[in-house]
């Protein structure tokens, strides 16, 4: 009969430490969960500073809290709000962004924003990562020629379909109840052109899914100098600093799916 021989108390501690260690990695790998956009429920959209009370647009003009700037073409509504009182006024405006914000996530989007995020930690978004995906060509001011001339020459939507913001971790995170607010690390694509980004973000509960949040902000010479957006296209709003900033986001309603654990 084969005797074993005792196995010395560090030994045993530091196999237990292994031990424990392992399981704890298998459970978190089991506890992965994928969040996948719900694009009917779910918009992106952009907004100048200053606005000049119509530079803003949204891939969903079906939102009720919506509306279309000054100058806005024939036909679009106003949803019951009020007009401007300030008419094309120049005042920078980093405060109210979104201007039109919605109050709940409603699912009556055009279908324009893609995507999804894998978390190992629901409770605090450790190891976060994914991507979101919006179809340029959606994007909407409310003013057809502007909406037109944007598409065709400013972000060439024929050749540069997809605007993207890949999403490599979540830093500074916190939780407030049962808010979730950090900042999303990753890289902004415009126009096939790559850039690092960081985006504000902010979560909750809501409709059985998951309402997120994301906003970002990049000074706007940054369109030609970093993204090589044409300077000619842009016009005097670049080329005489008229525009200060341009702010771009998300509001999106993701809904949750296990992610089979690795062996």
């Amino acid at each position: 009969m084969l005797c074993s021989r005792p196995v010395p108390p560090l030994v045993r501690r530091a196999f237990a430490a292994s031990l424990l260690s392992l399981l704890t990695a298998t459970t978190a790998a089991a506890a992965q969960t994928r969040w996948t956009v719900d694009p009917k429920a779910s918009l992106a959209w952009w907004q100048m500073s200053p606005n000049l009370n119509h530079l803003w647009a949204t891939t969903c003009p079906e939102e009720p809290t919506w509306r279309p700037g000054e100058g806005r073409s024939a036909g679009w509504s106003l949803h019951g709000l009020s007009p401007s009182q300030t008419g094309y006024a120049g005042v920078a405006d980093t405060i109210n962004v979104p201007l039109y914000p919605r109050w709940q996530a409603l699912p009556l989007c055009t279908e324009a924003v893609h995507g999804g995020v894998v978390v190992a930690d629901t409770l605090m978004w450790t190891g976060a990562h994914g991507e979101v995906v919006v179809n340029a060509d959606a994007l909407v001011t409310g003013h057809e020629e502007r909406d037109t001339y944007t598409r065709k020459t400013i972000l060439e939507t024929t050749k540069y379909r997809n605007i993207r913001f890949t999403i490599d971790s979540m830093v500074g995170v916190a939780r407030y109840a049962d808010t979730l607010r950090g900042t999303a690390v990753g890289v902004f694509t415009l126009r096939n052109v790559s850039r690092p980004m960081t985006a504000v973000v902010e979560a909750w509960p809501e409709a059985g899914g998951l309402r997120v949040l994301a906003k970002f902000r990049v000074m706007a010479s940054r369109l030609t100098t970093d993204y090589e957006l044409s300077k000619y296209a842009l016009g005097l709003g670049v080329g005489a600093r008229i525009w200060q900033d341009l702010f771009m986001g998300a509001d999106m309603l993701l809904y949750r799916e296990e992610v089979p654990a690795r062996d």
